[in-house]
């Protein structure tokens, strides 16, 4: 679902007031997923690639590509990123473009809630959502080199004393998963049923 335009109902002129959700790819099921639940037949997803979080100095100018390329078929753009890393540039970015943004400092504050999540001192806690879980190898294991050289996760994750499954869905599968992701990092293992958090009351203000 990375980089690409996915289409509610078919794109209609800008006047009718449709709204473009510029996402990033890990979102991609949550957002589908929440549009189909609340009938948002005003509102088309585009995403852009979840590796990007690999690198996230280059999400801005990819986030401001999209926007430019996009915002004339559209009565709104909206950012369905946080700062994932950007250190502030990408909040700047959009100011600069004129469009909105998901509020947090990442995806696991707003699922969990952003008030509820910067009252935790949670520094030695390592999250993972729903999609981290499903793409563990390829966002986790072979970024950090853990597939060619095992010896390096206590050098990565020594500091860390938990594993924070962020759970969107109730899914005994992706539990036992991230369970055993939890083991392969030599930490403590726990579960929290968050749902959508921030990101469905962010949504389901746009107008």
């Amino acid at each position: 679902m990375d980089d690409q335009t996915l289409t509610t109902t078919g794109l209609a002129p800008q006047g009718d007031g449709r709204i473009l959700l510029l996402a990033c790819g890990a979102l991609a099921r949550e957002i589908l997923d929440l549009i189909k639940i609340n009938s948002w037949s005003h509102m088309d997803l585009h995403c852009l690639p979840a590796i990007l979080h690999v690198h996230p100095e280059k999400i801005p100018d990819a986030v401001e590509q999209a926007v430019l390329k996009h915002r004339d078929a559209y009565a709104q753009v909206f950012v369905v990123y946080a700062d994932c890393g950007t250190g502030g540039l990408l909040a700047k970015k959009c100011a600069d473009l004129g469009v909105d943004m998901v509020e947090g400092p990442h995806c696991y504050s707003f699922f969990e809630g952003n008030a509820e999540f910067a009252k935790k001192d949670e520094v030695f806690s390592f999250f993972l959502t729903d999609f981290l879980v499903r793409q563990f190898d390829a966002f986790v294991v072979k970024p950090l080199g853990l597939d060619r050289h095992p010896e390096l996760r206590d050098m990565y994750f020594g500091n860390y004393k938990s594993l924070v499954y962020q759970a969107q869905t109730d899914d005994p599968a992706l539990t036992a998963l991230a369970q055993q992701h939890a083991k392969r990092l030599g930490l403590a293992f726990e579960r929290r049923l968050t749902g959508y958090g921030d990101l469905a009351t962010t949504l389901e203000a746009l107008k």
